[in-house]
């Protein structure tokens, strides 16, 4: 009976092993290449202490996620003064700042963990099963030269969404080679995603659900503000696949020296504006992707962009080897037909580039395919 009993456990063992452990895909597009934790055996962390420490270590791994692992409560709280920017109605964001100036403050309370994220280590692999693999209350954060990384599948989520700089989803600051693939962000007290001034090179986010429908929004509507923060020295972004839904700016805020290549992906339902930059930089191509009731495409950008009106799409090949696929535009207040600077197009030069589908297929495709839960990775 021991014996059968033993047998029937190293089975169990085995077949989570081969059901849980493998990426599905490939990166496509800067990151195309990231292999991450390899064939490293999976590791299956019991708390958020052995996760926290399995993602530090230096150890190449896989890091299987199969449950919610809630940091929100784990380091206490912090009480210090927020300023009522928007209001103090229910549904308004405050911002945490010493020093409001005129405009009123008040003390407020909030969660100490979300302020801080995970500074991930090279070499690390971080799937969730099915639609198991949540992260609350903790970002994870890509800095300090790391590299190699790959993060699948997973939901981070609920960081102090009552509160400006209470919390960031996902991070970048001096990183290398990081495909986020099938992520849903949602409830981030600030950035869905923000890169930091080092550059982060080699990125790729793909099929990935930002949810901006949030109980707290800075125009006080339910529409998140905070979504992609752009603003590295030398940034390489690709963006394919993913899904923005109730945004209200930032969607990116595409500034630094960032060379962005923005493909197939559908933004919908824009509360506010959809492009802002400030600084001359700043480049991108969009191409193939569905705007769809969006109140306003740009606010101020000053960079260098690629709108791939009809009738330009060859123009593309100098930079990416194909021509460009059109943007479509539904229920939007305009487009972006007018910019046409191709002067950066040799910047692509020597990066793996994403393939294009038409924006009919990004339509009928990307909403239901995006974010966490959807792909399979293990049961």
């Amino acid at each position: 009976m021991k014996l059968a009993t033993s047998l029937i456990g190293a089975f169990v063992a085995l077949a989570q092993v081969v059901t849980s452990e493998a990426v599905v895909g490939k990166a496509d597009g800067f990151a195309y290449g990231v292999i991450s934790g390899g064939n490293a055996s999976p590791d299956y962390p019991a708390d958020i202490e052995e996760l926290k420490s399995m993602l530090t270590d230096a150890t190449p791994r896989v890091i299987v996620l199969k449950k919610t692992y809630d940091f929100t409560q784990s380091e206490g709280t912090i009480v210090g003064n927020v300023c009522l920017s928007w209001g103090d109605a229910h549904s308004c964001q405050q911002i945490i700042q010493d020093d409001c100036g005129e405009t009123p403050s008040m003390t407020a309370k909030w969660w100490k963990a979300p302020t801080q994220p995970i500074d991930v280590a090279s070499h690390k692999t971080i799937l969730g099963v099915g639609n198991k693999g949540v992260i609350r209350g903790k970002g994870l954060r890509f800095r300090g030269g790391a590299s190699n990384i790959i993060v699948q599948n997973i939901q981070v989520s609920d960081l102090n969404n009552k509160y400006v700089w209470g919390g960031d989803a996902i991070g970048f600051d001096g990183a290398d080679l990081i495909w986020i693939d099938h992520v849903t962000t949602h409830n981030p007290g600030r950035q869905h995603y923000v890169f930091g001034f080092n550059p982060s090179t080699r990125v790729t986010l793909s099929n990935n659900y930002i949810n901006g429908n949030s109980t707290y929004s800075t125009s006080c509507d339910n529409y998140h503000y905070w979504n992609f923060e752009m603003v590295g020295t030398d940034d390489q972004i690709t963006m394919k696949n993913n899904y923005m839904y109730r945004t209200a700016g930032r969607a990116p805020a595409l500034s630094g020296g960032t060379l962005l290549h923005a493909v197939n992906n559908v933004w919908s339902d824009n509360g506010g504006h959809l492009l802002e930059g400030g600084d001359s930089k700043a480049r991108g191509i969009f191409e193939g992707n569905v705007f769809t009731d969006i109140n306003s495409m740009v606010a101020d950008y000053a960079g260098r962009l690629f709108g791939t009106p009809a009738g330009s799409e060859s123009k593309c090949k100098s930079a990416l080897g194909r021509s460009c696929q059109t943007n479509s535009y539904k229920q939007s207040s305009g487009s972006l037909d007018s910019y046409t600077d191709t002067s950066f197009f040799g910047d692509f030069s020597g990066l793996h580039i994403a393939s294009a589908g038409s924006a009919a297929q990004a339509a009928s495709s990307v909403p239901q395919n995006a974010g966490a839960g959807i792909i399979n990775v293990g049961a």
